[in-house]
């Protein structure tokens, strides 16, 4: 618990004032009431705010569409022909990546099940996975399906990694405790480095270095990490990673995924793969009738040309990220996080506890608050107090102050909201 703070409007505000880039938060769209006063906007875990240069961005590409036609993908102003690449240097500092392992493209299910070809190839004896227990619920649809498509019942083949009896967390040690049991018939552990309901960090780096002393691959869900927590993926030594770019990378609903294949794999064109023709080495692409030679490194796993005007968006964001930099985002959501977490402790109620843990090394901006004997009538209280955060149930609200836009006095206000409703 951070020493010090204090449980009022007058505070939060001089923590603003103090706050070096609080003035990011001008540069979002925030949603207002009807009086055109700001909401309290908590749910950049789920959808994050629109930049207030996404529409220059989108427009630039519409411009040179309208200007270029089919020109625009090399006389455009952002060429068309290599516009992923404009963002690989930024996503590749963003989840601590080299940039030869970084790639945008397609969706975050999608991609899993693109890097799952590669990187799960079950034996008869050894094809079972890993995945936590409360898993998002596309992870373990898309694990079930691989199990099913490869021959093997889910209901053998999928073992799940809970929390004890009585607890919401994780603990490695459990984690241990399977592969030390059944390492030998694990071929994979895919995992949420940040869970998307207790908002827990999970040690990516010592869960890469279990199961690789079984011979297991190791994959990452970063949905709810990237732009969050700072994965030092290359460090981690995972084989493969995943995320969406639509949570607190800020690039729309439904935008483009990302993904990552450890450089350790990255000229291996033995691998199997689903492979297309963006895939294709990219200087001879264009002669159509050779042999598919693949691209080392993650772009080697692309299928097609990108949708530019997503990536216009992607742009938008990234540009802002690699500007203030994640080492200076994460500062202050640690100080911001810890505010709410101080303020939640002071609310004189037994009905509500923090799930997420207290140690901030072991979590992101998101905060998931139990509230004892609630239904979702309480989510829609806040609501009606123009408060947007998340309800899953039972009874969890989650609340993610995220750094780029929101504000010392946001988390003061909603929790006073709080106060109320309860």
């Amino acid at each position: 618990m951070i020493t010090g703070l204090k449980t009022s409007l007058e505070y939060a505000k001089e923590l603003d004032k103090k706050d070096k880039i609080s003035h990011y938060r001008n540069q979002f769209h925030i949603p207002k009431d009807k009086d055109g006063k700001d909401w309290i906007y908590m749910c950049g875990n789920s959808l994050g705010l629109q930049p207030k240069t996404t529409q220059q961005y989108i427009q630039q590409e519409l411009n040179d569409w309208a200007n270029f036609g089919v020109e625009g993908h090399f006389e455009a102003k952002n060429p068309w022909m290599p516009y992923h690449e404009f963002l690989t240097d930024a996503m590749a500092k963003v989840v601590g990546a080299n940039p030869l392992e970084v790639v945008i493209m397609n969706t975050l299910t999608t991609n899993l099940h693109l890097l799952m070809v590669s990187f799960y190839q079950p034996t008869k004896t050894k094809y079972k996975i890993v995945i936590e227990s409360d898993a998002f619920p596309s992870d373990r649809y898309a694990v079930e399906s691989q199990l099913h498509f490869h021959g093997f019942d889910p209901k053998e083949g999928l073992i799940e990694w809970k929390p004890r009896k009585g607890e919401e967390l994780l603990h490695i040690d459990d984690l241990e405790e399977i592969l030390d049991h059944q390492g030998d018939e694990i071929a994979l552990l895919l995992i949420g480095g940040l869970n998307y309901y207790t908002g827990q960090y999970l040690d990516i780096k010592k869960i890469a270095d279990l199961g690789h002393a079984k011979e297991c691959m190791v994959g990452i869900d970063l949905a709810h990490g990237v732009g969050n927590i700072q994965p030092k993926l290359h460090d981690s030594g995972v084989d493969f990673a995943a995320w969406c770019t639509y949570k607190y990378l800020n690039s729309g609903p439904g935008s483009l995924g990302g993904l990552f294949v450890h450089e350790k794999h990255a000229y291996n064109k033995d691998l199997k793969r689903f492979a297309g023709w963006w895939s294709h080495n990219k200087k001879t692409r264009f002669n159509m009738r050779q042999e598919f030679d693949v691209m080392p490194g993650a772009e080697g796993y692309q299928l097609s040309n990108p949708p530019i005007l997503s990536m216009a968006a992607i742009k938008a964001s990234l540009d802002i990220f690699n500007e203030v930099g994640m080492d200076t985002l994460r500062e202050k959501s640690i100080a911001l996080t810890g505010y709410f977490e101080f303020l939640i402790h002071q609310i004189d109620t037994d009905r509500i506890k923090i799930i997420t843990p207290d140690n901030p090394e072991e979590r992101g901006c998101q905060l998931s608050i139990q509230v004892k004997n609630a239904d979702k009538s309480l989510h829609q209280k806040l609501t009606d107090h123009h408060i947007i955060t998340d309800w899953r149930e039972p009874d969890v609200i989650r609340c993610a102050p995220t750094p780029l836009y929101n504000s010392f006095e946001d988390v003061f206000k909603m929790t006073e909201v709080l106060k109320t409703v309860l």
